[in-house]
């Protein structure tokens, strides 16, 4: 037998259609048989199938414990031969079941699915190709086989070595016996050739099949993909919700024949993975970051009328003509997607040919990268329309102005126009129009138009500030350290934080404020630059504003870094250990060492702890005595309370190296120093409690979500994006309007009104932002009506006849940020019931839970109105 590993499947049929092909196929009977009765006798097999039950371990007792011994197990079961009487389906009661398998030759496989391609390519489908998703579908098992004790029975080992765990895994599901039998028919041979060679063992060989163990390489085809269910999920809830696998192993959408098991639960197939399998409740694979196609194709597989059109016989109208069209090859690829979507019981479909379409006439979605589920929609919707435009031959038509008609005639005028060239499903469903009015600010020239639309792309209206806190620091020691919140624009630069920050502080106007970010107590940058985007400060950030005197011409500042001394068990070792934030002053009068040590004291005055005994003086007047005190001592000298143990070394911009120590009675020499002096001070351990170094350590992040409780999160009706996207406003400069008036173009005024709506509305949530500069998403939360958005109050024109009332249907969410994220999608599917549908995954979800700030396309359908 061959190697337990899969082969590239996705070959010639040559490579298929061989006689050295091995390998076992193992198939949904009803599959086979359905190929097999509608095959002409000269192309049936004619091969009588042998019939086994499969029977779990428990149910043969001793025997079944010594292959249990034999194989040292993961998952045993036996297959038990039945009487001649049910053989090759004379019992009338087989392939139905949803639990009867055939195992097949790989060429009597490619028989097989030849006869199913061609019977589907000659209802409008594809041709035969053994290298598109048929074939990829396949995934490789490999058992061993020995024989049992019991006359006719196979002992059957699938084994976690033998394949990969996720193998195992299906293997698990598919040959689980605890509520239905299993009934598998070998028409391949090789079960029987086993017991023909092995028939003749005496029972005494029995304990040495562990030697002649049998490989038997089975190709599994057409069976659901289950086992990829996300943690967390809630087993139960696909009962609670009335969620049933279907019975029946589909393949491709081909089912038995008993339209009774529909909708029978068989969970000893599928588990209780949370995979859904009622109509309409399949998911579809991710094939590599292709969330954003999944989301956008299950929101349209779902929508009234669109899913009833590619279900019945939409190939008639596809429009080979079109040279705006893909030759119907989008339309086709599309097609067969709903159709496998919407198969009863159907497994997680893997829409391979689908992307390998899309890629060859959208190349912007080939590869594996992550893209956008709106743009993609944009491009599907506008290509399924010409592929399925029923105009064959577009007549030209000329734009004409309203010239002051009513609006009504012009308005119908332009909607027969359109529809003259463009007819189609698409445009049935999905299309409606609005006027568009531009104003000249010269010559008050009016233009109204009324342009279609297939979608609508909503601004988040948004108040675009940012709160951040930073601490202010003075540069005399005249006070305390004081945390400031602010507000800035939230794509703003540093000078509005600089003016924002000194509104708040009451900067003098004689002063000035560095900005500097601290991390582990030193100066790690300088925002200095006044145009550099605040988008740079993120909000774990701890940054500091000096107040600093304006117009020290060349002064250098010193840079103070704290350190203290820690003595460890027997006053052996010592080390030093930063802590604090670092203090500026400018160098101004700086001679010797001793200079150092009084401006550092002066700086930290503000943090001395109170010294008048147990009394605890105000903040206020501590800080005044220790200035008064600092002052006194420079005068008379008397000694500060750190007096000479302090120790002063200049140093890196880091405070990670010594280089020279200053010496209190010797001059500092600062030749060749322009903009900073780097000092670190090293303090002795048993001063630190004089001081409040809490204080001096403090320093609040940009934005604390502990601190603030939560962030907050904007909030914005979805009738207001709606009033901002109608709101006029004036054209962009890029944007200029050629005005017919002046003969020049102008930055005309645009305002927008919406005036037929369409029976599917489409509403795009736009919350990715793009400059040159940046990119940006909005995380806003919309709140958005479920049962009822009623825009009666923001259509122009009323006839009286059509609703202007629409449901919620379906959602597309985006979760996470710019550079990745994740898409899923919400659908309706009747009454009260939702469900999540997460790639592969379809699992119940609560009507309370589908509003979140990740909804990014909406879908509604028309409420008809009686």
């Amino acid at each position: 037998m061959e190697n337990g590993h899969c082969e590239d499947l996705s070959v010639s049929t040559q490579g298929l259609d061989s006689d050295n092909d091995q390998r076992v196929y193992f198939v949904p009977f009803g599959w086979w048989r359905e190929a097999q009765d509608s095959a002409t006798s000269s192309e049936s097999d004619g091969k009588k199938g042998v019939l086994y039950t499969v029977t779990q371990g428990s149910s043969y007792g001793a025997a079944m414990k010594l292959i249990n011994n034999i194989f040292n197990s993961d998952l045993v079961f036996s297959l038990r031969r039945e009487d001649d009487s049910v053989l090759n389906g004379e019992s009338g009661e087989v392939g139905v079941s949803g639990r009867d398998f055939a195992l097949v030759s790989g060429e009597m496989w490619l028989r097989a699915l030849k006869w199913h391609s061609d019977s589907k390519a000659a209802k409008g489908g594809k041709n035969f190709s053994a290298s598109e998703d048929d074939i990829s579908d396949v995934y490789p098992l490999q058992l061993r086989l020995s024989v049992l004790r019991e006359v006719n029975s196979l002992g059957v080992k699938i084994s976690k070595k033998d394949n990969s765990t996720e193998l195992f895994k299906r293997a698990c599901k598919i040959f689980s016996a605890d509520i239905e039998t299993i009934r598998l028919w070998d028409f391949s041979g090789q079960t029987t050739l086993f017991f023909i060679n092995d028939r003749s063992n005496s029972p005494k060989d029995y304990q040495r099949q562990s030697d002649q163990e049998v490989f038997l390489e089975l190709q599994v085809y057409g069976l659901s993909d289950n086992m990829k269910c996300r943690e967390g999920r809630k087993e139960d809830a696909q009962h609670s919700n009335g969620i049933h696998s279907n019975g029946i192993c589909a393949m491709n959408g081909t089912t038995g024949n008993t339209s009774t098991n529909l909708f029978r639960n068989s969970s000893t197939l599928f588990g209780k993975s949370g995979e859904a399998g009622s109509l309409g409740l399949t998911g579809l694979q991710n094939l590599g970051n292709t969330c954003f196609m999944n989301s956008a194709i299950q929101c349209l597989a779902h929508t009234p009328k669109l899913v009833d059109y590619f279900l019945g016989d939409y190939g008639r109208e596809i429009n080979h003509d079109n040279p705006l069209g893909m030759d119907g090859e989008i339309a086709l690829a599309f097609g067969d997607l709903i159709r496998k979507l919407w198969a009863p019981g159907a497994s997680p479909v893997a829409p391979r040919t689908f992307k390998s379409k899309l890629a060859r006439f959208a190349p912007q979605f080939s590869g594996f990268n992550q893209h956008d589920s709106q743009e993609l929609l944009a491009f599907l919707l506008d290509g399924l329309h010409e592929d399925l435009n029923r105009v064959k031959s577009k007549p030209y038509v000329e734009a004409k102005d309203g010239e002051g008609r009513p609006d009504e005639e012009v308005a119908d005028e332009y909607w027969r126009n359109h529809v003259a060239r463009n007819d189609s499903i698409i445009v049935d469903v999905c299309q409606g129009q609005y006027k568009s009015t531009l104003v000249c600010p010269v010559c008050k020239k009016v233009s109204v138009t009324f342009d279609p639309f297939m979608y609508l792309s909503l601004p988040l209206p948004s108040t675009n500030t940012r709160t951040m806190t930073l601490t202010v620091v003075s540069n005399d020691g005249s006070s305390m350290p004081l945390p400031f919140t602010i507000s800035v624009p939230k794509y703003g630069k540093c000078e509005d934080l600089i003016q924002a920050l000194s509104a708040a502080c009451s900067l003098g106007s004689d002063e000035t404020l560095l900005v500097a970010e601290v991390y582990n107590s030193c100066i790690i940058r300088y925002l200095e630059e006044p145009t550099d985007s605040l988008n740079l400060i993120r909000d774990g950030d701890r940054l500091v504003a000096y107040r600093l005197k304006k117009d020290v011409g060349s002064i250098p500042l010193i840079v103070f870094m704290h350190q203290h001394k820690e003595h460890y068990t027997h006053n052996v070792n010592s080390s030093c250990k930063a802590f604090g934030i670092p203090l500026l002053a400018t160098a101004s009068n700086i001679v010797n060492g001793s200079d150092f040590h009084d401006l550092y004291v002066k700086l930290l005055a503000p943090f001395q702890m109170p010294v008048h005994g147990d009394c605890v003086a105000s903040e206020s007047t501590a800080v005044e005595e220790v200035i008064e005190a600092v002052d006194s001592s420079n005068e008379e000298g008397i000694d500060s309370p750190l007096d000479d143990e302090l120790e002063f070394y200049v140093t890196n911009d880091r405070g990670t190296v010594k280089d020279i120590k200053i010496a209190m009675d010797e001059p500092v020499s600062m030749t060749g120093t322009t903009r900073r002096f780097n000092v670190l001070v090293c303090w002795p351990e048993k001063h630190i409690e004089r001081y409040d170094t809490h204080r001096l350590s403090s320093l609040p992040e940009i934005f604390r979500s502990g601190f603030h409780a939560k962030k907050p999160q904007e909030t914005v009706s979805l009738y207001k994006c709606l009033e901002a996207f109608l709101k006029e406003e004036p054209l962009g400069p890029e944007d200029m309007w050629y005005c017919p008036g002046c003969k020049k173009h102008r930055q005309a005024s645009k305002k927008l009104d919406l005036w037929r709506l369409p029976e599917i509305l489409v509403i795009h949530l736009k919350r990715f932002s793009y400059t040159r500069f940046m990119k940006n998403k909005l995380d806003s939360y919309v709140e958005f009506p479920v049962d009822d958005l009623d825009l009666s109050s923001y259509i122009s024109y009323k006839n009286g006849r059509t609703s202007h009332r629409y449901m919620l249907y379906a959602i597309s969410n985006h979760y996470g940020s710019m550079g990745g994220g994740h898409y899923t999608a919400f659908i309706h599917h009747g009454g009260d019931r939702w469900f999540d549908f997460d790639d592969s995954q379809v699992n119940p979800i609560s009507r309370d839970k589908i509003k979140t700030a990740a909804a990014y396309v909406l879908f509604y359908r028309r409420i008809v109105e009686e």
